[in-house]
């Protein structure tokens, strides 16, 4: 029987961001999913066919503060996101993750999504910043790709 979608997502998160096995890393479950939606509505995208979920992607909008916290490694991204449960003011987007089954791959649906959300953000808050931490070489191209599309300055935070 073939795995449908969504476990074969939850899989790829896995192998991954291998973020069950670092905790200073943002473990998504249906917990994180309902506080990210708490933040904001649009922190989570998602894109679909027939199958189930094909893309997912997770932003974080946070404070100027939480953001050079962070980029100067004194949080790490659980911090970051706890953090920013409490807030309730945003000036930067975290752009967190992003995630595409493999035949999905290069269409533009994860730029699609991330800018999208950035976007719905924007309507209620004043961002002016992008920040990423990159994992891959595509995810910097993605995170350049997005702040490209939205005119926003980008930063990174390196390992």
């Amino acid at each position: 029987m073939p795995i449908d979608n969504y476990t074969r997502m939850i899989q790829l998160a896995d192998e991954f961001f291998a973020s069950k096995k670092d905790p200073a890393q943002l473990d998504i479950d249906e917990q994180i999913i309902t506080q990210l939606k708490k933040i904001h509505p649009a922190a989570m995208g998602e894109l679909t066919d027939d199958g189930g979920p094909v893309a997912w992607t997770i932003v974080i909008p946070t404070t100027h503060d939480i953001m050079q916290q962070f980029l100067e490694k004194k949080i790490s991204e659980k911090n970051l996101f706890d953090l920013t449960l409490h807030q309730s003011q945003f000036g930067a987007v975290y752009l967190c993750s992003a995630l595409v089954l493999p035949e999905y791959r290069r269409k533009g649906f994860a730029k699609q999504l991330l800018c999208s959300s950035v976007r719905t953000i924007q309507q209620t808050h004043l961002i002016s910043e992008l920040f990423y931490w990159a994992f891959s070489t595509e995810g910097d191209t993605l995170a350049h790709a997005v702040a490209s599309e939205l005119h926003l300055p980008l930063l990174q935070r390196t390992e």
